[in-house]
């Protein structure tokens, strides 16, 4: 194992599409959304561990969020678990990361990832983040993973690369989420690929490019390195963070380098964003029914997804395409080809 690898893990949204079960309180990453024991959140730590050790995992959070990382994953190091006061996007979070790594180890090689992803294929996972680190420590360069894509799907952005026969190439284009017959079209063509937002970089081709790209944060956070890993660096975060651009870093680097590359990812792989996403996944043995509790029972209805509490009894007729989801209160039922509308849903019952 290489110890100049260090893992970033960004641990801090509020998953509201997976309502009611997820919450501002406690959402998506820190459930067991698969059923198995383990959240997203320790599923992720788990898949790297052969990649980086564990003293080189940081993790991104809200400060609401500390405590239940630290009992979630007692073994990472407290001052790995960075704590937000508030929520800045993407680009914030890891410029935060890189320079307490910079601070660390100037040699440190960086994989970034969400802490909400489903991945299997372990083995072929980690094959490729090894490679995607070796090119990073070979080259200047900022490397995006890309997923080869087996449908016209979306709800994903899109990576356009310069030779779709190559397994790392330079990016030509982000392409946004495309209308059905663009992504049939992007999957007719091939070079297209889904963009997983997992980045490999080296701290000092991460450093300079915000200094490059985004002077007003690398600027922020270089005057925090005296204070990071000291008592002060909580005092310091609270001043500064709030007044960072809300931006992420797609718009605010990857999308302005000239040294961007991508790599072609096969493993299986899911975002996780939605309740149809999970339902996609999940295990369908009747009619395309899913429940997460054996005492569901259905009648007359195909492609549901239920999700309740494992002692709730569940009884569905004549329903097909729907989410059922019982949690914190809440029951919600809405059809799947509604489900970008929970969002609205959320919000009108906190009004």
């Amino acid at each position: 194992m290489n110890l100049n690898n260090y893992l970033v893990i960004m641990a801090g949204g509020i998953g509201s599409r997976f309502w009611p079960v997820s919450t501002a309180q406690k959402p998506k990453q820190f459930l067991d959304m698969l059923g198995t024991g383990r959240t997203l959140f320790q599923h992720t730590v788990d898949r790297f561990k052969g990649i980086c050790p564990l003293e080189n995992i940081l993790v991104v959070t809200s400060e609401n969020y500390t405590a239940i990382v630290k009992e979630q994953y007692p073994e990472l190091l407290d001052g790995n678990i960075l704590a937000e006061p508030c929520m800045r996007n993407t680009a914030p979070c890891i410029a935060y990361a890189s320079y307490k790594i910079k601070k660390l180890n100037p040699n440190a090689n960086i994989v970034v990832s969400p802490a909400d992803h489903l991945i299997d294929e372990f083995d072929v996972f980690e094959n490729t983040v090894q490679k995607g680190l070796d090119f990073t420590a070979a080259n200047k360069a900022i490397l995006t993973l890309g997923i080869l894509p087996h449908k016209p799907e979306t709800g994903y952005g899109y990576i356009q690369t310069s030779d779709k026969n190559a397994e790392i190439a330079s990016v030509k284009a982000f392409k946004e989420k495309p209308d059905l017959d663009t992504a049939k079209k992007y999957l007719a063509d091939g070079g297209y690929y889904w963009n997983a937002g997992i980045f490999f970089w080296s701290v000092s081709t991460i450093i300079e490019a915000f200094e490059k790209y985004n002077p007003t944060l690398a600027s922020t956070f270089e005057k925090g390195l005296e204070y990071f890993y000291t008592e002060k660096e909580g005092e310091y975060i609270n001043e500064v963070f709030p007044a960072c651009e809300n931006i992420s870093i797609d718009y605010s680097i990857l999308e302005k380098a000239d040294n961007l590359f991508v790599e072609k990812a096969t493993f299986s792989w899911s975002d996780l964003g939605t309740w149809g996403s999970l339902w996609e996944k999940s295990e369908k043995p009747a009619n395309g029914n899913s429940a997460a509790s054996s005492k569901a029972k259905f009648y007359e209805s195909k492609n549901n997804l239920v999700h309740t509490s494992t002692i709730k009894k569940v009884v569905v007729q004549g329903l097909e395409d729907y989410i059922i989801v019982e949690a914190n209160g809440t029951l919600l039922i809405c059809s799947k080809q509604e489900e970008q509308r929970i969002k609205q849903f959320l919000n009108d019952m906190q009004s």
